[in-house]
């Protein structure tokens, strides 16, 4: 079981208060499968009430919402890349030259509900909290605003709505999950791309599926990285910078019990220098 950077094992129970608490759950995202359809979007911004972010036309590509944000807690990215051993059939058909083919990278992208959640240690509010599923939660009616969540996330996933000041992400639809169901996005998503379940067992099909798939790695799976693993973890077909996603992502509170520790034992010498000194001064 993973550890959270501050507070010692990762134990949802524990964390949270609870007893007997169900299994660790997370998605896991395959994007060989994505067709870049949008309808894990549109349900999040539904199922969540999450208002519209302006639809702004980037001009360079069929996404419109450009990255996760305050308003945009899944986002569908669309990366078109030379294919350099295929040629554009229709081209050649048609007597044309035998010009590169392209693919569509397509991924989407959510909050990854990190083991050590440097969004969770920064909090000082406490809105932030890690459920009884293991995923880390904004209540928004407790968020001050303060904005220190936000530099605190390896992924720049966390945002704070503009007028409103408060910090928004995925909740993995903890109303729903609370009752049992499916998170509206892996619901909604036709081709199960985005699979819900138990982190575990997620992961296990994760392994199972990169074997099949020539040039596919996995992302956010591994317990010992920088943050520990992550809630939500994909299957990638190119390197994580192409995707826009960190390729060696780290919690930036990792450092602060030693950090503590350090800063403890040097209070503790210069308090006893001090004892020592002005006992010495009265003999």
């Amino acid at each position: 079981m993973g550890t959270n950077s501050l507070y010692g094992p990762l134990d949802p129970a524990s964390d949270a208060g609870y007893t007997d608490a169900p299994p660790r759950m997370g998605f896991f995202t395959d994007t060989s499968v994505c067709i870049g359809c949008k309808a894990c979007e549109v349900a999040c911004k539904e199922w969540n009430a999450v208002p519209d972010d302006g639809f702004t036309l980037l001009g360079h590509s069929y996404d419109n919402t450009g990255g996760l944000s305050a308003d945009s807690w899944r986002h569908v990215a669309f990366i078109e890349q030379p294919a350099a051993s295929s040629v554009d059939a229709l081209a050649v058909a048609a007597g044309g030259p035998a010009t590169p083919d392209f693919r569509w990278l397509m991924m989407s992208n959510v909050c990854k509900h990190c083991t050590h959640a440097g969004c969770l240690d920064v909090c000082p509010t406490g809105a932030l909290f890690r459920t009884e599923f293991g995923t880390v939660v904004v209540q928004e009616d407790i968020c001050n605003g303060c904005g220190y969540c936000v530099p605190a996330c390896p992924y720049g996933v966390i945002d704070q709505r503009k007028g409103d000041g408060r910090a928004w992400k995925c909740t993995m639809c903890y109303d729903r999950i609370g009752d049992g169901l499916t998170p509206a996005c892996a619901q909604a998503c036709p081709t199960q791309s985005i699979q819900y379940g138990e982190l575990d067992e997620l992961r296990e099909r994760a392994r199972e599926r990169v074997a099949k798939v020539e040039g596919a790695r996995l992302y956010g799976h591994d317990p010992d990285d920088g943050v520990g693993g992550d809630g939500a973890f994909f299957l990638l077909l190119d390197e994580p910078e192409v995707y826009g996603l960190p390729p060696d992502p780290i919690v930036t509170t990792r450092d602060l019990p030693a950090m503590w520790k350090r800063a403890g034992l040097a209070g503790l010498a210069m308090a006893a220098a001090v004892a020592v000194s002005f006992l010495g001064g009265n003999r």
